[in-house]
């Protein structure tokens, strides 16, 4: 069950890749599995054919994809990424010391970082949620999954320029 209240930033370069995808999913992409399925199923005893079962795997994932698009892109805020102030917003590249190693990500929805090197962490993952609204030289802590705490100190914050 998804939060409709969530809301994803994008950037329009991110958001405009994704509404193309969405359109490729829906049309051709349907068009091409519908066709697989139809030409396997054509090969006899569905119960043994695993081309047949390939394709509506496949489509399965697929239509998956497509509600996920649909859902981001309905409630996603797209603009330019957010300029720094030195506190550490979705959208931002964080620098931290993470359990006593420095990491560099991106903060935000992992779509937004496609083209990049950059680790994505989402706001409303343990350490993100942890980190929001913290300015550089701020500590605290997270707990992990596995129950740990997790020290976090925020070295710096930067505009992401993609």
């Amino acid at each position: 069950m998804s939060d409709d209240s969530t809301v994803s930033f994008l950037t329009q370069e991110a958001y405009d890749r994704l509404v193309a995808e969405l359109e490729h999913l829906s049309t051709t992409g349907r068009e091409d599995i519908a066709k697989r399925i139809e030409a396997a199923r054509e090969e006899g005893d569905l119960k043994e054919n695993g081309g047949y079962h390939a394709a509506k795997d496949e489509q399965g994932k697929q239509e998956a994809r497509i509600r996920t698009l649909q859902h981001l892109l309905k409630t996603a805020k797209v603009g330019d990424a957010p300029e720094s102030n030195g506190t550490v917003q979705p959208g931002t590249v964080v620098t931290a010391v993470v359990a006593g190693g420095e990491e560099v990500f991106l903060l935000g929805n992992r779509e937004i970082g496609g083209g990049t090197d950059l680790d994505v962490y989402s706001e409303a993952s343990p350490l993100g949620s942890a980190i929001v609204g913290l300015a550089e030289g701020a500590s605290t802590s997270y707990t992990a999954p596995n129950g740990r705490q997790i020290p976090v100190e925020i070295v710096k914050v930067e505009t992401f320029t993609g």
